[in-house]
């Protein structure tokens, strides 16, 4: 009998099986060092630009997980991910320094002791109600080489629990600025729950997201991880916070909404989760 096949959670980091240094040029060590928005001795949390991705993917091109070589030592590992964030969105991502810190930051991310809160454009304006809590199972779809989450019922065979919290911080005809912090980890489970209440995230082509807004063209999937909050291995509690970048201000700026020039308070209950 063959043994049952293990599978990842989403939003878990996959090991890598070989470490083999990975040669960059000066701008990228440049690039990955100024991403940089905490560092001491066991963790590095890095601002990850938008369309870069965390890990693998079919593009030739270097990932996030390369890049991390950038922090390597002569003859020491690079840092490891922590967890993932898709390609497009951009913000906060965590890695470790040592295989203790990596350990303890893995097992806090699969006792769901992380909360992670994601600022997003969607359209057409507000979220009716303007804020709530979305509890809608989902379920995985493959189309050829793409993989999709669907909503699904909850007695499919295939339903995984989905739960993400909503609030609307501002709002006109055309769009919303919406605070998003997911209960639960499933791959893109934000943007297709929001597309499940009509309000697709702006620039999501794969689940319907408008990708002109007041007459300008939307750059990218409007989603930024604007906060982490998690264990430290030495102890305590760590909570980072990301700016909103060049893009998305400008496309709030056009479209005439408020632009967040502080953090925004945590909402009330918000659980603790993985990746989305």
């Amino acid at each position: 009998m063959s043994s049952p096949k293990f599978r990842r959670p989403p939003g878990v980091a996959k090991p890598k099986a070989v470490e083999c240094p990975i040669t960059l040029t000066p701008e990228e060590i440049a690039a990955a060092r100024s991403w940089v928005l905490y560092e001491d001795e066991t963790i590095i949390v890095l601002d990850k630009p938008a369309g870069l991705s965390s890990q693998g993917g079919r593009i030739k091109a270097h990932t996030l997980d390369d890049l991390l070589w950038a922090f390597a030592k002569p003859g020491k590992a690079r840092p490891r991910l922590i967890h993932r964030l898709d390609r497009d969105t951009s913000g906060v991502i965590l890695t470790a320094k040592t295989k203790p810190g990596a350990a303890f930051l893995g097992e806090a991310l699969m006792a769901k002791r992380f909360r992670k809160s994601y600022l997003a454009i969607v359209a057409p304006g507000a979220p009716e109600p303007k804020g709530g809590m979305i509890d809608s199972p989902l379920r995985r779809e493959s189309i050829g080489r793409e993989a999709y989450m669907r909503v699904c019922e909850p007695d499919h065979p295939d339903a995984e629990t989905a739960r993400s919290r909503y609030r609307t911080l501002a709002s006109n005809g055309v769009a919303a600025l919406v605070e998003l912090s997911p209960d639960t980890g499933r791959m893109h489970q934000l943007r297709v729950h929001m597309a499940s209440i009509g309000r697709p995230l702006a620039g999501d082509s794969r689940y319907g997201g408008a990708l002109m807004l007041g007459g300008v063209a939307v750059p990218r999937l409007m989603l930024h991880a604007a906060r982490l909050t998690f264990p430290h291995p030495l102890g305590g509690e760590r909570k980072i916070m990301a700016p909103l970048p060049s893009d998305f201000r400008t496309m709030l700026k056009a479209l005439d909404l408020p632009v967040p020039e502080g953090p925004v308070p945590e909402q009330p209950g918000a659980e603790a989760v993985d990746q989305v």
